[in-house]
């Protein structure tokens, strides 16, 4: 990469084995069901969740979006962390394109909506009221973090959804970082949610594209659906091929990540100026900030670090950062940003 990129997982570049798989792929029209390499992802990532079926879809918004149309009608409501990425940074699709109400519950530092406050934010049979039909949740959740939610959370959001006959859905954009920290297959976190949301292109290199899981049925409306939203592509087994990589051998290298993002934050933590809790880094992303006595400014780090190091970052609420591993970031570049800082917030 021409830049040291830190500002997310979703700047990274495809492999070169990705590349040359896309410039072979066998390619078919996908909207008629023929292309048989997005078939095989779709069939790879249906086996590796333990879900009945999946689809492919351009991104994690519109899988998202897919999911919760699918579960919710006009005017159906969705319980969702005030945090989550689908409530916060996603255009409000819920509700202006799926006519889904959203209800945001405060979450904790892991993201976590609280099990009573989801039961008390579920509306009686009343028409004055939206009726509630989906709970969402994030993992691991990008917003707080990149913290790695713990099976028994689902378990229990699973019981309320099952008491009351509502859909769980689970944006797991980063969900191999998540089943990676938790040292868990990523098919045991699926048994607890109807449908999932899996991003291709962060932390698992490929350049574009999302699958979504669930049962059979949620996947036939949810094709009809991606077709309605403009996501039905045709030889789209061009980059479906990198998809494939992106789960079979990306998916089983993230440890590398997170130990080169634990690498930054006990490195951070050494640093003048800078305020980081190691402990709380448990993905590939580290969140610190720069206390008001420092040399620099937020701003003038950030430029700085462009300008004269030429590495990026990305600035994070007052006086944060979040700093996001992946493939093409190793210990060198790591260190090259430690090393900067270093020389930055000594200054006098």
């Amino acid at each position: 990469m021409n830049k040291i990129d830190f500002r997310s997982d979703t700047v990274s570049w495809p492999t070169p084995e990705m590349r040359e798989a896309m410039a072979t792929a066998a390619v078919g029209d996908d909207v008629y069901g023929d292309d048989p390499t997005v078939n095989e992802l779709e069939a790879l990532a249906a086996e590796m969740t333990g879900k009945e079926a999946a689809l492919f879809v351009s991104s994690g918004t519109q899988g998202n979006l897919i999911s919760m149309m699918v579960h919710a009608g006009r005017g159906h409501e969705a319980i969702i962390g005030e945090d989550a990425h689908v409530f916060k940074y996603e255009a409000g699709g819920m509700a202006v394109l799926g006519s889904v109400v959203p209800k945001p519950v405060p979450t904790d530092d892991m993201g976590r909506m609280d099990i009573a406050a989801v039961r008390g934010a579920i509306r009686p049979d009343d028409p004055h009221f939206p009726q509630s039909r989906l709970i969402c949740a994030e993992n691991s959740s990008g917003g707080n973090y990149g913290a790695a939610i713990p099976l028994d959370y689902l378990a229990d959001l699973r019981d309320v959804a099952d008491e009351f006959g509502l859909r769980f859905h689970l944006d797991g954009a980063r969900v191999f970082n998540a089943t990676t920290a938790l040292g868990i297959d990523v098919s045991e976190m699926m048994a607890y949610v109807d449908s999932a949301s899996i991003c291709l292109s962060k932390g698992l290199c490929a350049p574009v594209g999302s699958v979504i899981v669930g049962d059979e049925e949620f996947i036939y409306h949810g094709r009809r659906l991606r077709k309605m939203l403009g996501g039905g592509m045709r030889q789209a087994g061009m980059i479906a091929a990198a998809g494939i990589i992106a789960l079979r051998d990306m998916s089983q290298r993230l440890q590398v990540d997170h130990d080169n993002a634990q690498r930054m934050a006990q490195g951070l933590a050494e640093i003048p100026y800078v305020s980081i809790d190691p402990h709380k880094v448990q993905t590939n992303m580290v969140f610190f900030t720069v206390s008001d006595e420092a040399p620099l400014s937020t701003a003038e780090i950030t430029e700085r670090l462009r300008d004269e190091y030429n590495i990026l970052i990305g600035g994070y609420r007052m006086n944060g950062f979040r700093a996001v591993i992946h493939y093409w970031i190793t210990a060198k570049e790591v260190d090259q940003l430690l090393n900067a800082l270093r020389e930055l917030l000594s200054e006098k």
